[in-house]
């Protein structure tokens, strides 16, 4: 296939590029460098089989000819900051809900008929229904973030409708292991290398998360895309358990050798529009053959480690 991957040379984008690569096909990266890495595309640019596109989704005209020839889309570009979503509100306008409508007029100008698109978890809202299912209704959305991606889902869904497109909608937790740049094991690692001995901790501790190595998130993608049927299918990706943000805690400063004193900044929510439970149902995706390989505390180990050795990411961001 000549798969175009929208975010490129970003966290999952990247891991999803040299997997393709190794499974012989044809890589066309876009991706504008603003959360983006270079470094993490130093494999598949080695590759004759990838092309990197420096380009802004924004800019339609200019993004439209990309897609020429193109069998796959996968759409993982966006701003993923939660946290400071209220701090500027357009942002997850215009980079996750207009960009996605560039990308799908983009598509439909070059007659590209599948796309696979990141969505999140957070389209739940807080969920009365735990574990959640793929089919659970949406309620009174609590993110920018989270009505950003439930926006653009709904579009995505109306084009395939409208156009005949094909689409993989991937609802995931949050996604941890190599080339990680942002979340809570960043930023309590970074916080215990200035100072082991305290770690101010949001919220109370209590929030109940799941968790998914980047490694089993590839995986899930690639079987999803080779496996399902359907015009619109989705999936959501995670493993079978949740831990609460102490036990993480607890696996890092153990992992570290430090013991810090917590402090907590009370509540249970850690932000505004942070969910203090998330844990979404993965039958229908493990009902594809796919399961994941990695446990959560093993993924937030494997993130230290690679925090560890790769210092630059921590002055970076």
């Amino acid at each position: 296939m000549r798969v175009l991957i929208t975010g490129a040379a970003g966290f999952i984008g990247s891991n999803l590029a040299d997997r393709f690569l190794a499974g012989g096909h044809t890589v066309i990266g876009i991706d504008n460098f603003s959360t983006g890495q270079p470094e993490f595309l130093v494999g598949a640019r080695s590759s004759e089989r990838f092309t990197l596109w420096e380009q802004d989704l924004l800019d339609l005209d200019a993004l439209a000819p990309r897609f020429e020839g193109v069998d796959q889309v996968v759409h993982l570009a966006a701003n993923a900051d939660v946290r400071f979503g209220p701090d500027h509100p357009d942002r997850d306008l215009k980079q996750n809900v207009l960009a996605t409508w560039n990308v799908l007029e983009a598509m439909r100008r070059n007659g590209v008929q599948r796309i696979a698109f990141s969505s999140t978890g957070s389209v739940y809202g807080e969920s009365t229904v735990i574990p959640t299912p793929e089919d659970a209704p949406f309620p009174v959305q609590t993110s920018l973030y989270g009505a950003s991606k439930a926006s653009a889902e709904a579009l995505i869904s109306a084009y395939a409708e409208s156009f005949g497109f094909t689409a993989h909608i991937f609802r995931f937790v949050s996604i941890l292991g190599e080339r990680y740049t942002h979340g809570h094991v960043l930023d309590f690692y970074k916080a215990l290398r200035r100072d082991p001995s305290s770690l101010r901790v949001l919220g109370d501790g209590t929030q109940r998360k799941s968790y998914l190595h980047v490694g089993d998130c590839v995986s899930a993608i690639l079987a999803a895309l080779e496996k399902a049927t359907g015009k619109v299918n989705i999936f959501n990706l995670g493993t079978d358990e949740y831990c609460r943000v102490t036990d993480s805690i607890g696996w890092i400063t153990g992992y570290l050798g430090v013991e810090p004193q917590l402090q907590f900044t009370g509540g249970n929510r850690g932000w505004i529009g942070d969910n203090p439970f998330i844990f979404l149902e993965t039958a229908k995706i493990r009902s594809l053959g796919w399961t994941p390989e990695l446990t959560i505390q093993q993924s937030v180990i494997a993130t230290v480690r690679y925090l560890e050795q790769n210092h630059w990411i921590l002055d970076r961001r």
